[in-house]
């Protein structure tokens, strides 16, 4: 997705590529409107309070989950740094900006009538260019996620154009470090690619999938800062190759993953008739964008390894007996099998708590989700079934597999929010 950094690297450039930019010029209507509808902005989105240790604003509109554990563990997630000072975990501090956006959901829950989806008011001349550029995100969405694609059809067509601008946006920053272009990648690209997402909250966009997106937070409460947070993740890419503990790992994977459900929650929505804790279901979501995260890592430890990258706790690999000579070795030993045990079983504790989430989202907006999770969950498996190399051979699901997996997520997506209170008994701590 090289085409994606153009702007990126030479901000005078012009684009003009196969994901369907528009030249600046061309988009000066829809700014326009865009401007105009930032003016009416939904209201009462709460003040920002900086987290110093992590780079967030307390008006996040909602999370995907947390951690795997137990959430009474959380209130000791305190560690002592070399100094000896006590430092607190990067769970934590992902859990302490948790209860801080649920507490803004409750009151943005509270005051429905600044929430609901205002009706698109656009100057003349404008509509079609919008029209078209959502539906370019669907096609890079089908083209690049053809079966969460196939769940976002079952969703409303606001809420499905919404999904379909996020994932476009995340998938182009993603690449910036991962795709074609990425060896020309600096930190001040990533500043531009910053200032540039900044322009479009303001109604400012780019480009035409600049646009979709723009439009989409102009009418639902989805907040910057997950968004500047996923960016940062690539920052860390750029700076950084080896992860000491598991807290190192799980603030990156936060940033790279973690970052969708803070911003896709607020789009999709939760259950009118859900009885869990609003906490609860944001951890539970953050927890599938974890997984995912830790999934992606287990798959491609030889392709990483390939690129002089080891995205695995290395107070853990030294624990196993192994070390990054062993994974550049990339042979399976019985050391390596009883160390990918424990981070498979790990990853699939993050599955089972978001599962218990997916259930209280709206019912529309299920079926991608327990797809996602379905599917995900499937390629741990198929580490197992080839015998943990995951140095020489890429762990994936058969189409067959997949097939069989689709109906089984939409029977999964019908089943009503839970009275059970489970996702309470989730968050006692």
């Amino acid at each position: 997705m090289s085409v994606a950094l153009i702007w990126v690297v030479s901000p005078t450039s012009e684009l003009c590529n196969r994901l369907g930019f528009l030249e600046t010029t061309k988009l000066a209507a829809l700014s326009k409107s865009r401007s105009f509808l930032r003016d009416r902005k939904i209201k009462n989105l709460g003040k920002k309070h900086k987290c110093k240790s992590c780079y967030m604003n307390a008006d996040f509109k909602g999370v995907w989950g947390l951690s795997h554990g137990k959430r009474q563990e959380l209130v000791s997630k305190v560690v002592a740094n070399p100094s000896g000072e006590l430092a607190v975990s990067s769970e934590q501090l992902v859990y302490d900006v948790v209860l801080k956006q649920a507490a803004l959901v409750k009151e943005q829950m509270r005051n429905k009538e600044d929430i609901e989806v205002k009706p698109d008011i656009v100057l003349p001349g404008s509509l079609g260019l919008l029209n078209e550029a959502y539906e370019r995100c669907g096609e890079v969405c089908a083209e690049y996620a053809k079966t969460f694609y196939l769940g976002t059809l079952l969703m409303t067509p606001e809420r499905r154009k919404a999904i379909w601008a996020i994932y476009v946006w995340c998938r182009r920053t993603d690449e910036l470090v991962d795709g074609p272009n990425a060896s020309h990648i600096t930190p001040k690209a990533l500043d531009r690619w910053e200032s540039r997402l900044e322009d479009l909250f303001n109604g400012r966009p780019f480009d035409m999938l600049d646009a979709a997106l723009s439009d989409t937070v102009s009418k639902f409460p989805v907040d910057i800062q997950p968004f500047k947070d996923m960016i940062e993740g690539m920052r860390m890419d750029l700076r950084k190759s080896r992860y000491k503990t598991f807290d190192e790992l799980y603030l990156y994977c936060y940033y790279v993953a973690g970052t969708v459900g803070l911003m896709s929650v607020p789009i999709m929505g939760i259950a009118p008739e859900s009885q869990a804790p609003t906490e609860s279901v944001y951890n539970a979501a953050l927890a599938l964008g974890i997984a995912n995260q830790l999934t992606n890592i287990l798959r491609d430890v030889g392709e990483d390894a390939r690129r002089g990258r080891v995205y695995l706790p290395q107070d853990e690999l030294a624990q196993a007996g192994l070390s990054d000579e062993d994974i550049f070795a990339g042979k399976v030993t019985d050391k390596w099998r009883n160390f990918m045990k424990k981070q498979i079983k790990r990853a699939r504790s993050f599955f089972d708590e978001a599962q218990q989430g997916v259930t209280q989202l709206s019912s529309a907006s299920r079926w991608p989700v327990w797809a996602s999770l379905l599917l995900y969950r499937q390629i741990l498996d198929e580490i197992e079934a080839n015998d943990y190399n995951n140095f020489t051979k890429r762990a994936y699901v058969s189409k067959p597999k997949k097939l069989v997996s689709l109906p089984v997520a939409y029977a999964k997506s019908l089943v009503p929010p839970s009275r059970s209170g489970a996702l309470s008994k989730a968050m006692d701590i």
